[in-house]
């Protein structure tokens, strides 16, 4: 019966174990997006937590330094000072003007880290003024 006991608790214990680091898995692993506007609105309470932030690369902001880029990121009137010092390679399409999702954490300085930065340029997925043209005596 002692056999049976020792069994049952060492199976509960590693089942509790495996849900434990499954928990912390997820919860290390989760990003809320935010604007920034709504990330000044935080207050000390964004500081340390993982954020994703959206906004348009500052023309003339890009300051390249070794591995380390940083560059401000502006919505409407805010502006976010952002330094990425990952080891991904950044994204060709980002340039001034660009849109650009920095995924990291703010600092206690208001400068947010970003380890991951993914960027689009809207420009360039738009069709040709001539081929919307076309396309549209095609339709007549």
């Amino acid at each position: 019966m002692k056999t049976y006991v020792k069994f049952g608790a060492m199976v509960a214990v590693i089942i509790g174990l495996l849900a434990w680091l499954a928990m912390g898995g997820i919860s290390d692993s989760k990003t809320y997006y935010k604007t920034i506007a709504e990330l000044g609105q935080m207050g000390d309470h964004a500081k340390g937590k993982r954020l994703r932030v959206g906004g348009d690369v500052q023309a003339g902001s890009i300051v390249r330094a070794g591995s380390e880029v940083s560059f401000v990121l502006h919505q409407d009137a805010k502006t976010l000072k952002v330094v990425y010092n990952g080891i991904d390679p950044l994204p060709d399409t980002f340039k001034d003007g660009a849109q650009a999702l920095a995924d990291g954490k703010l600092g206690p300085d208001g400068v947010f880290q970003a380890n991951k930065i993914q960027a689009k340029c809207a420009s360039k997925y738009e069709a040709k003024p001539q081929l919307k043209k076309d396309a549209s005596r095609a339709s007549m």
